[in-house]
């Protein structure tokens, strides 16, 4: 199990968050089963550094005020719409000798064939599975290698992960993680290939049409004149 420690403190319930950010420093709020409820407060550059390094899977050990530790994992971060700064940060608490459910990102290595020798377009539909076990037990990834998508059939589901004992994971076993699709390019010409096919044969059926209708024309043509020959016949008699 992976951990790292983070200092924070206790934060000053009269001091209003909107300040705090000025600070730079961000508000934190802690909570859990059979806890109580706790706002912190950390240092923007340290905890940014700290989370970019664990994420939302990997445990973080407060140091609070400098003597009481606390193991938490990261439940939310808000995000300011405009500047993108982090602007809150929930946290929950961990049992160490309880299982938990949390996800764990997927980290994708290799060089798929049908992407390098096909031109495909590697597609990943999973980025990271939600699982449950015990604290000590948690990772930082799960890699996915993709030397398998040979071509445009195949694919890594839930169930070809290589994952150890110790986690369950909860998606769904045939849920598609990875596969390699056709260049946009490659699927354009195909249908357009059938759009010239079917104008084509719109083609010939007019052409047919139109030498059918000639045809009936010659046909009454001939007709008329035969008649004409006979009248005149008549007449001379």
């Amino acid at each position: 199990m992976d951990t790292v420690t983070l200092e924070v403190k206790t934060r000053d319930p009269n001091v209003r968050a909107s300040r705090l950010r000025r600070q730079k420093l961000i508000p934190i709020e802690y909570y859990g089963k059979g806890v109580e409820n706790k706002s912190l407060q950390a240092d923007y550059q340290g905890f940014r550094k700290v989370y970019l390094a664990t994420g939302s899977n990997t445990i973080i050990n407060f140091m609070v005020d400098g003597k009481e530790n606390l193991n938490v994992l990261v439940q939310e971060v808000e995000r300011d719409p405009v500047t993108d700064f982090i602007s809150h940060v929930d946290v929950i608490n961990v049992r160490m000798g309880e299982k938990l459910q949390t996800r764990i990102p997927l980290k994708f290595t290799g060089t798929a064939p049908a992407v390098k020798e096909l031109g495909g377009i590697l597609m990943t539909n999973i980025n990271e599975i939600d699982v449950k076990c015990l604290p000590k037990d948690l990772i930082h990834n799960i890699e996915v290698n993709i030397d398998s998508l040979v071509d445009y059939n195949s694919y890594i589901r839930i169930k070809d992960l290589v994952v150890p004992d110790t986690i369950a994971v909860l998606n769904d076993p045939e849920d598609v993680v990875a596969t390699v699709v056709a260049p946009k390019e490659e699927e354009e010409e195909e249908v357009a290939e059938e759009v010239v096919e079917g104008a084509e044969g719109e083609a010939v059926e007019g052409e047919e049409g139109a030498r059918e209708g000639e045809e009936e024309k010659e046909g009454e043509g001939g007709a008329s004149e035969s008649a004409e020959k006979e009248e005149g016949k008549r007449k001379e008699k």
